[in-house]
């Protein structure tokens, strides 16, 4: 714990589209903040405004109380936590970690109680709201913890998130991310089928919009990106090589649950071949190149 600040020493991984706009936020309230991402050069404007660089994930640790991962692939995720230089190897005992990224449930779990055994804490709490959210504070932070640990880091988590709802115990905060990638992978095929409806009937893309984004239709995905689609905006808020990740991490989950999940497994064949074709960089919204050309 900062003596001068009464404030835990927070570290933040993964400074990314997400990760650097949450990493501001926990600046900006205060917080003593160490960092540390693969590439160096993301971590400048933070050193410049007082955080401090870690070159290692395990240096890092050490330096915290509550370190932070938001990075992009379970395997990403693994690397940082386990190993000789890993987070539960180099942490000091009491410190909680947090896995903010759309991860792998079993791993959440495999995290949990690798950190139980050696006196830490580890909550999985990946997070929904894109970068509008991250860098607005207005993020929907799903939980899977022990009550007792969120309570401890509710007030970092307050600076990202106003929703942050406990889920259960450890993976749960997984599985309920997956959740809303499903809806979400659905959802944007709707939201280009009927905007490419709209433009093959020749009518006004941003008036068909304004009506339809009032109505029954209307939602975050529809009313933020729809416009971008209407434009030929393509840049990303969230990357198509992500959607394909965790659409690819919920159709492994749904098959151990045995759940036919048909609109999934159409998302995931169109953004896949988006993917494969060189537009993974792109944002979600991009998937409107499916029905365009």
């Amino acid at each position: 714990m900062n003596q001068a600040t009464s404030l835990p020493v927070v570290g933040f991984i993964g400074l990314g589209i997400m990760g650097s706009a949450m990493a501001q936020r926990i600046a900006a309230a205060g917080y003593p903040l160490h960092v540390h991402t693969r590439s160096a050069e993301k971590a400048q404007p933070f050193v410049a405004a007082g955080a401090h660089w870690q070159a290692s994930p395990g240096a890092l640790a050490r330096a915290c109380d509550i370190v932070i991962t938001m990075v992009g692939t379970p395997v990403d995720v693994a690397a940082l936590y386990f190993g000789a230089d890993g987070l539960l190897a180099q942490a000091r005992p009491g410190t909680i970690l947090i896995d903010m990224t759309t991860s792998s449930p079993r791993l959440a779990e495999r995290i949990a109680a690798a950190a139980e055994a050696a006196g830490l804490q580890a909550i999985d709490a990946p997070v929904s709201g894109g970068d509008i959210g991250a860098r607005d504070g207005r993020l929907s932070i799903m939980v899977g913890a022990a009550e007792s640990a969120l309570e401890q880091v509710a007030p970092v988590l307050q600076c990202l998130g106003k929703q942050i709802v406990r889920q259960g115990g450890p993976g749960t905060g997984q599985h309920t991310k997956l959740c809303n990638q499903i809806v979400i992978a659905s959802t944007m095929v709707a939201v280009c089928e009927g905007l490419a409806y709209a433009r093959r009937a020749g009518l006004d893309m941003s008036t068909v919009l304004a009506s339809i984004g009032g109505g029954a239709a209307g939602g975050f995905l529809l009313n933020n990106l729809g416009p971008k689609i209407v434009n030929g905006d393509r840049s990303a808020g969230f990357f198509i090589e992500h959607i394909v990740k965790d659409m690819g991490i919920a159709g492994s989950e749904a098959n151990e649950l045995g759940a036919e999940l048909p609109g999934l497994a159409l998302a995931y064949r169109l953004y896949r071949e988006l993917a494969e074709s060189g537009y993974g960089r792109e944002g979600t919204q991009a998937l409107s190149r499916y029905y365009e050309d």
